[in-house]
């Protein structure tokens, strides 16, 4: 396996709670991994601790065999890892070309200072952007108006803009209509099957894990306790003991 993200031990303590206790796992370049668990079990804080918004207690993190221990998460979006939230952080003012324009102004190191001349600024790579995202034909249309499953679709092709080799997803189906997430995830593995892009997403809707992830993990108390091929995860009785209640024999 090419593996783009190495995690080593990674733990975090809040207090006497170890809401994440020695995580492990590698994820393939190209590959679409999700990490699952009931409320609580920790996934949240392990993405922030991947991506420097936390500081951790112990562990290493690398990016293609580069280390990213005591990153800023402008360190690690710079070292290709890109990330959305369960809320959208939009720029409700602007259009939603103007958004994503303002993410490759950033990507590329502009200024955003004058910003009538910034709003010419990547026009044309924006609207790209926004057709590889399913928002063709939107992009001027103020985001503030824009229905939630279409923001959570602008908020992808912002975190595109980078050309990160990593999307850490943290709930990104998260209040849209079935469809409409089933919609959302399909565009994010054509994306996967046409860059190469490797992808780790948290997900609490059971069918679109199975349906997206090549591989699931499994945390629970801020342990992995499972990890495999989504037909073996569903079927694993610690799983099921987690998610259902159910005794383990």
């Amino acid at each position: 396996m090419n593996v783009l993200l190495n995690v080593r031990g990674l733990t975090k303590r809040f207090g006497g709670v170890r809401a994440v206790d020695g995580l492990s796992l590698d994820l393939a370049a190209g590959e679409v991994v999700a990490l699952i668990g009931p409320n609580g079990a920790g996934k949240s804080t392990a993405f922030d601790l991947i991506c420097g918004q936390r500081r951790r207690d112990a562990g290493t993190v690398t990016l293609d065999g580069r280390p990213l221990s005591g990153r800023s998460p402008r360190e690690a979006w710079a070292a290709g890892i890109a990330r959305s939230f369960q809320v959208a952080g939009l720029f409700a003012s602007m259009t939603a070309a103007e958004n994503v324009q303002m993410a490759l102004i950033a990507a590329n190191r502009g200024c955003f200072r004058l910003l009538p001349r910034a709003r010419h600024q990547h026009r044309a790579e924006a609207e790209a952007l926004l057709d590889a995202a399913g928002l063709a034909g939107v992009g001027d249309r103020p985001a503030a108006v824009l229905a939630h499953g279409d923001a959570k679709r602008l908020e992808l092709a912002m975190a595109l803009a980078g050309s990160p080799r990593l999307l850490m997803m943290d709930e990104p189906t998260a209040g849209m209509a079935p469809d409409a997430r089933a919609g959302l995830m399909r565009t994010v593995r054509e994306r996967v099957q046409a860059t190469k892009l490797s992808v780790l997403f948290t997900e609490h809707d059971m069918d679109i894990v199975f349906a997206t992830a090549d591989r699931v993990l499994v945390l629970d108390r801020g342990r992995l306790i499972a990890e495999g091929a989504p037909g073996a995860v569903r079927a694993d009785p610690r799983v099921r003991a987690v998610y259902l209640g159910e005794e383990v024999g």
